[in-house]
């Protein structure tokens, strides 16, 4: 019977995902750089006035309806590449810029390096350029609830990796990265006050939003550390309950495959010695660390920052994380920017300057995988076909 792996690679299929995704990054881009906001100028110099109009006593930047037209008001019309545009460019800033994109060279190195670990340098580099960059393009076109994981295993199982091993795998990379931050957490607020990692005028429920996700992050962890080193079992159940759906009750036969891969890759990862899982967990630390270090770049290319600011800023960025990682939009686009805004406008930057360095962070960080994947899948294709 023919595996439904094969019929989700047929030409048709990846030529129009393909098409979609060029689609949707272009409009994405263009959004994001064309979006108005309001920025506040002196007294009688603006063109809008602030009227309050959904009565929240916020001035909602964004919200066309929350201003009125005045030709002597004391708010103007900017859109982010307008501001982008005023932004004086010194050789210091452009430095920056290129450290935020070395540091996000070393993010996707050192998740190269971890899939190279987990499949015993079975693949080579070249195989896990491809497999990063796809990963990255599936997690960019994906909510933040879902991500890439889901599409990872079948990425890995068209580069010769059994589907349950590379579910396996995909398992154990999930685990190292909510392990990163279930551990950093207590860490950061050992050296870094409450009140410093929210915004000032933050509610009690965004606080009770934090913890209730680190809850579900704790919990998630603790399910996946039993599932792929004490319980293997499950997965394979986990499997089988879905298989017994309708359209996919024919093809249950490959779901008992995947989990006996699964629990023979769950006897191997047994038989590891502690320095193989030390070093996987220090390839997932560089990567998130990478990651964070990309906007700490970008606001020093901007603002003049100390040591203990930058300490506050690394801090406050698992925060963000935490609710990009919730966000039902793909990548967490719109959630981002605006967390961006609300968690680091206390440094000093304008509200107009911070909108800039969002959608920079966002062009450095978010955008590139939505292109590179697109162009890279193509050939990904071809050099997978067997």
């Amino acid at each position: 019977m023919k595996s439904p792996l094969k019929s989700a690679f047929s030409g048709w299929k990846i030529a129009l995902a393909i098409g979609i995704g060029l689609l949707i990054s272009g409009w994405m881009l263009y959004r994001a750089v064309s979006q108005v906001n309001f920025v506040e100028v002196e007294e009688g110099q603006g063109t809008h006035v602030w009227i309050d109009a959904n009565e929240n006593s916020e001035v909602d930047i964004h919200d066309e309806a929350d201003f009125n037209v005045s030709p002597n008001g004391n708010y103007a019309q900017q859109t982010v590449s307008d501001a982008l545009s005023q932004i004086e460019f010194t050789n210091s800033t452009w430095w920056w810029l290129v450290g935020a994109l070395l540091f996000m060279v070393g993010r996707d190195f050192f998740y190269m390096l971890r899939i190279r670990l987990l499949t015993k340098n079975k693949l080579t580099w070249k195989a896990t350029f491809y497999v990063i960059m796809i990963w990255e393009f599936a997690s960019a076109l994906s909510p933040g609830v879902v991500g890439g994981a889901a599409v990872a295993m079948f990425i890995l199982n068209r580069e010769t990796i059994p589907f349950g091993k590379a579910t396996a795998i995909v398992i154990i990379t999930a685990f190292m990265d909510n392990l990163f931050y279930v551990l950093m957490i207590p860490f950061v607020f050992l050296f870094i006050h409450h009140n410093e990692l929210f915004p000032a005028d933050g509610s009690e429920a965004l606080v009770w939003w934090f913890w209730g996700g680190y809850a579900v992050i704790l919990t998630v962890t603790l399910l996946l550390y039993l599932t792929i080193f004490w319980y293997p079992k499950l997965a394979t159940r986990f499997l089988l309950f879905i298989f017994r759906l309708p359209f996919l009750k024919r093809w249950s036969f490959i779901a008992k495959e995947w989990g006996k891969d699964i629990e023979l890759a769950s006897e191997e990862f047994k038989e590891e010695k502690r320095s193989h899982w030390i070093k996987i967990f220090l390839t997932t630390f560089g990567s998130w660390i990478s990651r964070y270090l990309v906007i700490n770049a970008i606001l020093n290319a901007f603002l003049d920052l100390g040591f203990i600011e930058n300490i506050r800023i690394l801090g406050k960025q698992f925060v963000l994380w935490l609710f990009m990682l919730v966000s039902p939009t793909p990548g967490g686009s719109g959630v981002a920017e605006y967390a961006f805004g609300e968690l680091l406008g206390d440094f000093g930057a304008t509200a107009i300057l911070l909108a800039g360095m969002a959608i920079l962070w966002r062009l450095i960080s978010y955008f590139p995988y939505l292109f590179v994947g697109a162009i890279v899948l193509p050939a990904w294709i071809r050099r997978t076909r067997r």
